[in-house]
């Protein structure tokens, strides 16, 4: 039997496949969340780096959420680096779920980012 972590990367491996094949001329909104927290970045792959983030570990956000591993959180996030990357010039993005499944956090991180300007 395959470990769940082996199983993990492989549709890791698997999303991250398809968008490069699919596109090269726009960043990828990264998604990682972990028990407590939820992090995105967006990252641009053609230079290397990494253009704007945002994670229930920043100082403002912890001080106005109550739990840092809900959805709420994770729809605060999702907005937060939007306008992050509004602010930059980004407003085409890849959406990158890596291994996750698109339900719970990383919709709510996905749905609210397209509502504060990100389209995806």
């Amino acid at each position: 039997m395959i470990h769940e972590k082996k199983l993990f990367e492989r549709r890791k491996n698997r999303t991250r496949f398809k968008i490069a094949k699919v596109t090269t001329d726009r960043p990828r909104l990264s998604v990682f969340r972990s028990k407590n927290h939820i992090y995105a970045q967006i990252i641009d792959d053609q230079k290397h780096s990494t253009l704007a983030m945002a994670s229930t570990l920043d100082k403002d956000l912890k001080k106005k959420l109550k739990k840092t591993s809900d959805v709420a959180a994770a729809e605060v996030v999702g907005k937060l680096v939007a306008e992050r990357a509004v602010k930059v010039g980004v407003k085409e993005v890849v959406f990158d779920r890596g291994g996750y499944l698109y339900h719970g956090r990383v919709k709510a991180l996905a749905d609210a980012a397209r509502t504060a300007g990100l389209s995806f």
